[in-house]
């Protein structure tokens, strides 16, 4: 049963990966000290990897949602906080972002757990 869980939570141990990663992008590409984008970079690694650490303790269809949507906010963060000229911020967010959108959409639509908490299901 453990590897059956673990099967279904590749999708949670990579994001927790891209998380942890984009925390410590700030250092990788030396953005500038106390910048938006270093700001945004920290804080939103710290998001992506807590909602990837506490889904794969226990799944939770919001958890999924929150971190679909911060994948979203920070493949347009570049342009939204005017960065997009520095290559690679906006390279490196870009994919981290789309990357966890995507994986968090695939999980929606795959993990059986989570199929439940769709609005209209007729879970119990």
């Amino acid at each position: 049963m453990a590897t059956n869980l673990s099967a279904r939570r590749w999708q949670d141990q990579l994001i927790l990966v891209l998380g942890l990663w984009l925390i410590v992008t700030p250092w990788a590409f030396a953005y500038p000290q106390q910048s938006p984008q270093m700001i945004n970079a920290v804080v939103s690694g710290l998001v992506i990897a807590v909602l990837a650490a506490f889904d794969l303790y226990k799944t939770y269809f919001w958890a999924v949602v929150l971190n679909l949507l911060v994948g979203v906010w920070v493949a347009v963060a570049p342009w939204v906080l005017r960065v997009a000229g520095d290559r690679s911020v906006l390279w490196n967010e870009l994919i981290v972002g789309v990357a966890v959108a995507v994986l968090a959409l695939w999980e929606l639509r795959t993990d059986p757990d989570l199929h439940k908490h769709w609005p209209g299901s007729a879970a119990t």
